[in-house]
């Protein structure tokens, strides 16, 4: 890859970038054209234009990195084995996500939940499920300095009894054992009061609101039970949120449906207008009203709008700002840190989530569905089951991910998109494969773009920043885009 008049190499095993300077691209580029490499090759190509010296030193740092090896001609086949077969024993969870009550107050059209319900008639977890779950995840999380209890819905402040109880029990059982324990939620805003968000700002929640951008872009589908737009309500509860909260930021979520592909509208109404920190952008794709999905036309054209998006984030991120677009940020987090991923994410092994009966689910999404669940909280996590699922999911032989080049940072895709696309949680999520490998491809362009012209940008914006945007390593979609 080229950057300006720089060329880039994206080291696919470890997901690190490097400066190709004239030595190394061009011993790659003998490399890549022949496959297997002789003595004689190495003097015909370079003989008067590189010094040995250079050579050897080029050559010995791609054997160490495993872009060549002394013995194999096939040079693309020495970038696969990123992983020996993965065998899963332990399960450190960090994250509980409690599903404290399948009703809302709200009816939007595109829920992915079934059976949309008022609070008053769903079913609500109880206290001592949720006491329950706590202690699956201080047992299981034991390692874990730190810890966090998510709620979520329906609309979780629906019961918030069941969440004062919760909190109360987590940080009494976290302070003698010494952890700390984080908090979060993801609300429509409606239930906001005066008294609820100085509660939530004491005990110092993250907080992510639903919200879809501008008015007739958020009543187009966020309504009441009885079919009346809610922007007005939301933006109000919000604003006054945003004006009351100094605890952590405030994120909002949105949700991309068919007909909506403005993100730089929706960017700038949220941000700019309203005030939010971060604002995420979930497209729609396999929900099960295919009314809702956005088509292939309208998701290619999401991509673009994002990326011109992502242009506007590089231009402040050069000017040392952030302009809190948050799936561009969580690509510039994961390219920084090298992130490399056996899995898409930690559900299963970091993470589970526990329905109002107690049973165990991979993540939110699947409270409800007719996937098997993976114990309870009475009996503890069904690790061989669970196990045998996540080894399978990470074994990429026979897939196309096994030769894809972003393969450790998307490791497949979101298991609850495969199920709503193909029906199989195992099936990798091949309907975004070409977006995903161009916008992670613009997304290195940015990334080198700011190292090179503003590295302090990371260490400012990057580094600190483990306590925005608190749903992002659970929200199915945030994390693929």
């Amino acid at each position: 890859m080229t950057v300006g008049d720089q060329r880039i190499l994206f080291h696919i095993p470890t997901t690190s970038l490097f400066d190709l300077d004239g030595v190394s691209g061009d011993v790659l580029d003998l490399f890549k054209e022949l496959g297997e490499v002789s003595r004689a090759d190495v003097e015909a190509r370079f003989e008067g234009r590189h010094s040995p010296d250079d050579i050897l030193a080029v050559v010995e740092d791609f054997l160490e990195m495993d872009i060549i090896t002394g013995d194999g001609p096939d040079f693309d086949k020495n970038l696969r084995p990123d992983f020996p077969p993965v065998k899963i024993e332990n399960y450190p969870l960090s994250t509980i996500i409690l599903n404290v009550n399948t009703g809302c107050n709200l009816g939007c059209t595109y829920c992915y939940k079934e059976d949309l319900t008022t609070p008053a008639k769903g079913e609500l977890m109880g206290l001592d499920t949720a006491k329950k779950s706590i202690d699956l995840l201080l047992k299981e999380g034991a390692s874990r300095d730190r810890v966090n209890v998510v709620f979520f819905g329906g609309e979780p402040l629906s019961n918030m009894p069941l969440i004062k109880g919760a909190v109360a029990y987590a940080e009494e059982r976290c302070a003698a054992l010494g952890k700390k324990v984080d908090f979060s939620l993801t609300t429509n805003a409606t239930l906001l009061t005066e008294d609820i968000i100085d509660y939530l700002n004491a005990h110092k929640f993250g907080i992510a609101i639903s919200m879809d951008g501008p008015k007739a872009v958020h009543d187009k589908n966020r309504k009441t039970i009885g079919g009346k737009g809610t922007y007005d309500v939301v933006a109000k509860k919000a604003r006054m949120l945003l004006d009351r909260y100094s605890a952590r930021p405030v994120g909002a979520r949105v949700t991309l449906t068919a007909g909506v592909t403005d993100v730089e509208a929706i960017h700038a109404h949220l941000k700019y207008d309203l005030g939010f920190a971060e604002v995420g952008f979930a497209p729609v794709t396999s929900g099960d009203i295919s009314l809702f999905n956005l088509s292939n036309t309208e998701l290619h054209e999401v991509f673009e709008n994002m990326k011109s998006l992502g242009l506007a984030y590089r231009d402040a991120a050069l000017r040392g700002e952030n302009t809190g677009f948050s799936n561009m940020h969580q690509l510039m987090t994961d390219l920084y840190e090298g992130t490399k991923k056996a899995l898409p994410c930690g559900a299963g092994i970091g993470l589970l989530a526990v329905d109002h009966a107690g049973d165990l689910n991979l993540c939110h999404r699947f409270t409800g569905s007719d996937i098997d669940t993976y114990g309870s909280v009475d009996t503890g996590i069904k690790k061989k089951e669970l196990g045998a699922f996540l080894e399978g999911r990470a074994d990429r032989e026979g897939t196309w991910c096994d030769t894809c080049r972003i393969r450790n940072l998307c490791s497949g895709g979101c298991y609850h998109e495969s199920y709503a696309t193909y029906d199989d949680i195992n099936k990798p999520t091949y309907h975004y494969c070409d977006l995903m490998r161009d916008w992670i491809d613009f997304g290195i362009r940015v990334y080198s773009e700011i190292l090179r012209e503003n590295p302090g940008y990371f260490e400012r914006h990057v580094s600190p920043r483990t306590l925005l945007q608190t749903q992002r390593s659970y929200t199915s979609l945030e994390r693929g885009i």
